[in-house]
């Protein structure tokens, strides 16, 4: 594997580019307790904050490399396969302002063995080439806690 492009001079759009790609290693290589977090790292400040939407069953604000591999570990308890089917960069960050991504999902979960297609729309802060803070927006996060959870 090549050193990933982050530090002041990687700009944003190389930064997410790389971040998505090395996640879907990681997470092909079966994510947490089965990977190693330290491809990924690299690509997070090491005060990074990501910010959950209380609702979903992995809600909450997670901070710093240690909180991003928990979170890691929470949503992968969650979801048995987390495919990220489309992905488009409505802003890349390089004016100043949060990155936009918008990820079509098709996910199943482990408790119920359900499947849910889903939009997520992401804003990420990318500061000195590393990404500083993300917060996802899903479309109905109801929805997701309801298909996660046994009756």
């Amino acid at each position: 594997m090549t050193k990933p492009a982050t530090g002041a001079t990687a700009d944003p759009l190389t930064v997410l580019t790389g971040m998505y790609a090395a996640e879907a290693e990681y997470l092909a290589a079966g994510g947490p307790g089965a990977a190693s977090f330290a491809p990924l790292a690299p690509y997070f400040s090491p005060d990074v904050v990501l910010h959950q939407a209380d609702a979903l069953p992995y809600g909450g604000t997670w901070c710093g490399h240690e909180g991003m591999e928990r979170f890691f570990a929470a949503m992968s308890g969650v979801w048995e396969s987390f495919d990220m089917v489309e992905q488009e960069f409505l802003a890349t960050g390089e004016t100043g302002g949060p990155a936009v991504v918008l990820t079509r999902i098709r996910a199943r979960a482990r408790a119920t063995g359900r499947e849910l297609a889903f939009p997520i729309l992401q804003t990420i802060t990318v500061t000195d080439g590393r990404i500083a803070e993300v917060r996802p927006f899903y479309w109905d996060t109801g929805a997701v806690a309801d298909l996660t959870r046994l009756p």
